[in-house]
């Protein structure tokens, strides 16, 4: 794990996906596809009924190629095998490809944060 100091996305935690040392032809640097977490989910207590559980549970995530120099490695580790292979340079030519791969990577955030894998992940940063 990651966290991102590029722009609107600073602070924000990121998984590495795919890395390309060497970099491609529409990158010519070193980067890494990476998906994160836009907005984390919400603190949930014993008093909340299930709508208001079920709505502070969404996350939003993102998708974005970004140079290796905007990255922060972290000490933290989370397995991205489910949606790691929804996600590839070609993902970034077509918006409905985007849109969809997002949404493969968010039932995959929302799957993880409900087994209560990787807190870390999914708390705010405090900075």
């Amino acid at each position: 794990m990651f966290n991102s100091n590029i722009q609107i996305y600073a602070g924000k935690k990121v998984v590495i996906l795919t890395a390309k040392d060497d970099g491609s032809k529409s990158h010519k640097f070193g980067h890494a596809i990476v998906a994160g977490i836009e907005r984390q989910p919400g603190s949930i207590t014993k008093k909340m009924g299930a709508k208001k559980v079920a709505k502070r549970s969404k996350v939003k995530p993102f998708i974005k190629v970004i140079n290796y120099n905007h990255l922060l490695p972290t000490r933290y580790t989370l397995n991205a095998s489910e949606f790691q292979n929804a996600v590839s340079a070609e993902t970034f030519e077509q918006p409905e490809q985007r849109k969809e791969a997002k949404k493969t990577v968010k039932a995959a955030f929302e799957k993880i944060n409900q087994t209560g894998k990787s807190k870390w992940f999914f708390s705010k940063l405090n900075f």
